[in-house]
């Protein structure tokens, strides 16, 4: 069975006649009116996206078979999911979140630096966390120079390690030139698709 993947939250209630705040998960957040029905992570309910119209920073949502504000705050805190089979397939270096949390992490050289646990984006591009065998986690660029290969197939991602962490080098406190600029700025990845699918 293919994988669940959440593309969506409930939040509260939106007025009297049963619509809710919908916060989705996918690049194109009215993509949810066309997965069919949603699920519960455990499968146990099913709840199907009727009508949707953007708000601020996220949709409202009408819910088949939800009529009232009392049955729509009932569903507040929900996610909902989708099987992975049924979300469109990726162009050539985008991927979705999901495919790769639990990937192997490796140097080009084969050394092991631990398993993708997540994507993040807090505002300033992707963000790569790597969970090492044990220490803390290595919070990294999601870029072309940082994560230039990406193998669904095999199950791995290849990093190139920065060679320097900004402030921890004595020549940090010297002013940089433009040509220093330059060399250390890292090459932008092609877009990759926002929230967890």
């Amino acid at each position: 069975m293919s994988k669940l993947i959440c593309v969506a939250r409930i939040g509260a209630a939106h007025g009297v006649r049963g619509e809710v705040r919908l916060w989705t998960f996918t690049e194109d957040p009215l993509a949810v009116l066309h997965y069919g029905p949603l699920t519960t992570k455990d499968g146990s309910r099913s709840f199907e996206v009727a009508k949707a119209r953007e708000a601020k920073d996220h949709l409202v949502a009408a819910i088949k078979g939800v009529t009232d504000r009392n049955a729509a705050e009932r569903l507040n805190g929900l996610e909902l999911y989708v099987p992975r089979d049924r979300l469109p397939e990726t162009a050539d270096d985008e991927y979705y979140h999901a495919d790769l949390i639990g990937l192997a992490a490796e140097t080009a050289d084969g050394a092991q630096l631990g398993r993708v646990l997540a994507i993040h984006n807090f505002g300033a591009g992707d963000i790569i966390e790597i969970a090492p065998p044990s220490g803390s986690t290595l919070m990294l660029p999601f870029t072309n120079a940082v994560v230039p290969t990406v193998d669904l197939a095999g199950g791995r991602v290849i990093i190139e390690l920065p060679a320097e962490i900004e402030g921890e080098d004595e020549a940090a406190d010297e002013p940089a030139s433009a040509e220093d600029d330059a060399a250390a700025a890292p090459s932008a990845r092609r877009p990759r698709e926002s929230g967890d699918p």
